[in-house]
């Protein structure tokens, strides 16, 4: 007699097993954006990646979507007896057609799929009813704002019945007020199982929105994307901001996210690589000066919560940390424990006259940044004192992506300027130690 075990219904939806996965072609730089990520999602839950720009979390989503085939790894879909699971998107950027009307794409992935027209029309006007665009079926995307257009992309992959909603930062692009709009109606709709799906998965850089709809967050470490803490959300919905133990599940991330195992250095964090190796970011001195100013005065007096920072700038965390770490990496800054500590270098900048300030920035920059001294290093050796700026960029891809080479050199050109240690020549493409023209 022969035995039968029915697939239980409790199986994850999704499993990804040691994801990795490298950008680049195999005779040039690589650029690792995902390093063995493990991933599991439960049914009746939501879960936040949340990381900063570059920490991998769209890499994974879009493979967990099947857009992309990660370079090494396994994501599975476990048999479950409801059925094969599946998935549905949201993106960041709407992705409308906008020669269709909001009835014609919210269509479109049925259409896809063969399904018939009296079909497709029904549910696609159900699903539009659903987020709240009863009436606008036959406007075109540009007559919509862009919340409404938001919702269209929602409708869209809410008509093809979905296992798993998939979202990209859907709030990202969204003014402040009608993101927390779409956020509290998605939230209802969820709260209330009026959609059609099992569970969600977003990924987001904003902590509070992390904190404020999801079940478990997993973050993120950048350069390469890490898995290096899940943290569950026991707070009951809906959840309010100003309730002591919501701000306490904030500071939790950003002491996470600023642990002195996370911190760049030379060798490794947000500015991965040594010497001529690290990616910086293109942050300007004034926006520096301003973040050290704003700590240096009270009520902060050198040294600032980050959550309480990032709410007095209205910066969100994807804003605040590339300018806190490059701080960091100047050794203007300290990052420990969710707090931004400004060191006496610092002190000493916030207090100084324009000229002071350049000398010392000067000083920080030629001492903690290698490309900057190398150039200037350089620059000093050769008798004209003059370099183009191809002979750097051509280095910098020897250990990074053209678009990374790009940008850093860009960085270092705007420090340097502004501390004074070279000039460039914009339309020659030119470094020297001349005044600019």
């Amino acid at each position: 007699m022969t035995c039968f075990t029915p697939i239980k219904t409790t199986a994850p939806l999704v499993e990804a097993k040691a994801v990795r996965h490298l950008y680049g072609k195999t005779e040039g730089a690589n650029l690792l954006v995902l390093d063995n990520v493990d991933l599991t999602l439960e049914e009746n839950e939501i879960v936040g990646l949340l990381g900063r720009s570059g920490s991998g979390k769209s890499t994974l989503l879009r493979s967990i979507a099947g857009l992309i085939k990660p370079t090494s790894g396994d994501i599975a879909f476990p048999p479950r007896s409801d059925g094969p699971t599946t998935v549905g998107m949201v993106f960041q950027s709407f992705a409308l057609f906008p020669w269709l009307t909001v009835l014609q794409n919210v269509e479109v992935g049925l259409e896809a799929k063969g399904v018939r027209a009296d079909e497709r029309r029904r549910r696609a006007l159900a699903a539009i009813d659903l987020i709240g665009l009863d009436g606008f079926e036959n406007a075109y995307p540009k007559e919509l704002s862009g919340g409404m257009r938001q919702r269209v992309g929602l409708a869209r992959a809410l008509v093809v019945d979905p296992s798993i909603l998939l979202m990209d930062e859907p709030f990202s692009a969204l003014d402040v007020l009608t993101a927390e709009t779409l956020r509290t109606d998605l939230l209802d709709l969820w709260s209330e199982g009026r959609m059609p799906i099992k569970s969600i998965l977003m990924v987001t850089h904003n902590i509070e929105e992390a904190v404020l709809m999801c079940d478990r967050i997993l973050v993120f470490s950048s350069n390469p994307g890490r898995v290096v803490s899940t943290i569950k959300v026991d707070l009951p919905q809906p959840r309010n901001r100003q309730d002591p133990a919501f701000r306490t599940q904030v500071e939790r991330i950003y002491a996470q996210m600023t642990r002195p195992d996370q911190a760049p250095t030379a060798n490794d964090g947000a500015f991965p690589g040594s010497g001529l190796g690290m990616v910086l970011p293109r942050v300007s001195t004034n926006v520096m000066a301003g973040l050290i100013e704003a700590v240096h005065a009270a009520p902060f007096d050198g040294r600032a919560p980050m959550p309480d920072l990032a709410q007095a700038l209205q910066y969100e965390a994807d804003e605040l940390f590339p300018i806190a770490e490059t701080l960091q990496l100047l050794r203007l800054a300290e990052l420990r424990e969710g707090d931004l500590a400004l060191t006496a270098t610092a002190r000493r900048y916030a207090e100084a006259e324009v000229d002071a300030r350049k000398q010392i920035f000067a000083q920080q920059l030629l001492a903690h940044v290698p490309l900057a001294a190398h150039i200037r290093r350089v620059l000093d050796e050769r008798p004209s004192h003059v370099a183009p700026a191809s002979r750097f960029l051509d280095e910098l891809e020897d250990s990074m992506s053209p678009s990374y080479a790009r940008q850093t050199q860009r960085a270092v050109i705007n420090w340097g300027r502004y501390a004074e240690i070279f000039s460039y020549d914009e339309g020659a493409e030119r470094f020297s130690l001349d005044d600019p023209a």
